[in-house]
This record gives C-alpha cells, sequence and structure tokens, in this order.
C-alpha cells in the first residue's frame, strides 16, 4: 500500500494530485483544515486541506477484518524512509494511527466516495448510519450504470439523507395541547428554549400562557423565568412539590398554554429519571419535549434520550447549534433513535434564534451549503 499526504487549497484541488499520482482507485484515509503560511504572530495564515491518500492493489473493500488493517500498519511501519526532515516521524505514526482506525470502520471506498464518507463521520455521523447512506448511493448508480462527479455524489448522498428523513416528523406543538413540558439535562437552555417557544405562542400566534418551574434547585433558574414572564406580562407559578405542580396546573386551566420548566436531571442516574417520570402529570392535553445541546458529545446525546425514553416524549429540541461545527448528532438521534426534531435553536436571543427545521434543512447542515467553510 502507497501513502501519501496532500497539501491544497480546496478537496478539488487535493483529488485532482491524488489521481495524477495515485491513480482512480486511490482511497482517501482522512481529510481535516490546517492553517500554513507565515508564523509571525500567526499572521498570513491560510485555511488549507490536508488529506492523506493511500493506493492499494484491492482499491474497494468490505468489511475489511482487523487483522487485515494491523498487518498493513505492520507493512508500513517496515517500509524505509523517504525523506530526512524532522515531520518524517510524526507524519509516520499519524498515517499507521489512520490506517489503523480505517480498518475498524471495516470498509474504504473509491477517492470520491470515501471524501463523502468521510465528510460524515467528519459531522459525527455514527459509523453505521453513514455506511448506510453511502451504500444505498452506490448502489443506485451501480444500477443505473452512471458514475457521479464529486459533486454529484455529495448532491446525491444529500437527497439520500432527505429521503430517509421524509418518514421524521418535525412537528412542534399541537392545536389540541395545552400543558407542555420541557425536560432534559442541566445546562442545555431549557429555560430559554422555553421564553423562545412560548414569546412566538403569544405575540404571534395570540395565545394566553402562563409559566410554572419547578426547577428550585437553581434560584437564578427561577429569577430568569420570572423576568421573561415580566416582559411577555404572563403569570408564573413556582412549584416546589408534586402536589403544588398540581395545584398550579389547575390554576392555569383557563389559559391556551402552560409552559412547565423542569429541573435538570443527571440522565445516568436511573432513579434519579424514574422519581422524576413519577412526578410529571401527563394526560391526553400534555405533550413532553426533550431538550438536548448538539454541543455535547454525540454518545452523550443518544444516551441522554435513552434514558428519558420512558417518558412520553414528543420530540426533541436541539440546542446551541452555534457552539458547534459538528450536526451528526441530528441524524443520528432521528434516525437512529426513530424521534422527530420539533425546534433548532442557535443563540440566546428571545423570542429570534429558534427555527422550525425540515428534512431538507437537516441534510444541508450535515453535508450542504450550511456546512460550508
Amino acid at each position: 500500500m502507497k501513502v501519501k499526504k496532500y497539501v491544497a487549497h480546496s478537496m478539488p484541488e487535493a483529488m485532482k494530485q491524488i489521481r495524477k499520482e495515485l491513480g482512480k482507485d486511490a482511497v482517501i484515509l482522512h481529510s481535516r483544515e490546517v492553517k500554513r503560511g507565515s508564523r509571525i504572530f500567526g499572521l498570513g495564515k491560510k485555511t488549507k486541506i490536508e488529506v492523506v491518500a493511500a493506493k492499494d492493489s484491492d482499491p474497494l473493500i468490505y468489511n475489511q477484518t482487523r487483522q487485515e488493517g494491523l498487518t498493513a500498519e505492520k507493512r508500513q511501519a517496515k517500509e524505509p524512509k523517504q525523506e530526512s526532515n524532522s515531520n518524517v516521524l510524526e507524519e509516520l505514526q499519524q498515517v499507521k494511527k489512520l490506517l489503523f482506525q480505517s480498518s475498524l470502520q471495516g470498509i474504504q471506498y473509491p477517492v470520491d466516495f470515501q471524501v463523502v464518507y468521510n465528510q460524515l463521520l467528519e459531522q459525527e455521523v455514527e459509523v453505521e448510519i453513514a455506511t448506510s447512506i453511502m451504500e444505498a448511493v452506490i448502489e443506485r448508480e451501480k444500477t443505473a450504470k452512471i458514475h457521479h462527479s464529486s459533486s454529484e455524489l455529495a448532491e446525491e448522498v444529500n437527497k439520500e439523507i432527505e429521503r430517509r428523513l421524509q418518514s421524521t416528523h418535525f412537528e412542534g406543538i399541537s392545536e389540541q395541547s395545552q400543558i407542555i413540558y420541557f425536560v432534559g439535562p442541566t445546562g442545555v437552555g431549557k429555560t430559554t428554549t422555553l421564553a423562545k417557544i412560548a414569546a412566538t405562542s403569544k405575540l404571534q400566534e395570540h395565545k394566553s400562557i402562563a409559566f410554572i418551574t419547578t426547577d428550585t434547585y437553581r434560584i437564578a433558574a427561577v429569577e430568569q423565568l420570572k423576568t421573561y414572564a415580566q416582559l411577555l406580562n404572563v403569570p408564573l407559578e413556582v412549584a416546589y412539590s408534586n402536589e403544588e405542580l398540581q395545584k398550579a396546573i389547575m390554576k392555569f386551566a383557563a389559559y391556551d398554554l402552560i409552559f412547565v420548566d423542569t429541573a435538570g436531571r443527571n440522565f445516568r442516574n436511573d432513579q434519579d429519571v424514574i422519581n422524576f417520570q413519577e412526578g410529571l402529570p401527563t394526560n391526553e392535553a400534555s405533550e413532553v419535549f426533550l431538550v438536548l445541546s448538539l454541543s455535547a458529545k454525540p454518545k452523550d446525546i443518544l444516551d441522554i434520550y435513552d434514558q428519558f425514553r420512558s417518558i412520553a416524549i414528543k420530540a426533541v429540541i436541539a440546542t446551541k447549534m452555534d457552539e458547534t461545527r459538528q450536526y451528526g448528532s441530528l441524524l443520528n438521534i432521528t434516525l437512529g433513535r426513530k424521534i422527530g426534531i420539533a425546534y433548532i435553536t442557535n443563540g440566546q436571543n428571545v423570542p429570534d434564534d429558534i427555527t422550525r427545521p425540515d428534512a431538507k434543512m437537516i441534510s444541508n447542515f450535515i453535508l450542504g451549503e450550511h456546512n460550508e467553510t
């Protein structure tokens, strides 16, 4: 296997170099953005694309075993050094690591496909989902006996993502609902998100609304919601127990919507979540939205959902989009857990910085115009 690193101004330029030197059967092992240029005070540095590519005698390897990857790694390590500069050892270590990781993923594609596949992985889309999407696009290409260019391939993958999201619902608060619960772990922005949706309901939809908070663990949380209540000129009740929560709901029975801000829970504590569920009075007129932060680790996001899924969750609200550039969790939660996304927030401004998503929007976040650098 011949492995080489390329640095170019853009991915198309890098791919042109790769095809010229390694041929059309080369595969992309890794790609990332790097800063190159003057090192004086960091001035003059420009963003470039660094791509590690390889050429193997068998360019399209499906279900590659871990042992094969380790063999390739050992073979690479035994190759004699071709360069004398101080960066050679570091680059060899990086290539060995990439080869090992690539073998664990168990699949490699020709260069055009690998570029798009790597982009999905860099967006932190789960390997199983990313692979399934790529396989569907490859199968259609084989059936139609056509070969897409890189840009066309990315568009085809976008369409495949949209196609898979057609079965996902993106519904917000339904017309028949009155009691709206916002649940989730601490620090995900439940209170701010509640205020954004409530402000829209009152100012744009002209509904009568009321606030209840059970987040009495943090004084700042009560004060924050109290401020929003004053700005919107709506009533607020603080419930220190399940009984007080029930009384507050009955008190606001005449209002169109009752927004309930709950205390953040330790999602790793099973009993904590169970106790929370038991104290959550729900009925046909209530809906529960799970608030999750996109800035959290993808695995943590899925773990949090799994802990709260015993509660009848209507949909997920994804917050803090402005604090990350990896949006793969949007696919992991919708396709992997079969749950809809009702709202996405991207800032602290109330009532702005919130939007209702759809399949095309999420597809573009993953691999489209919203993700261009």
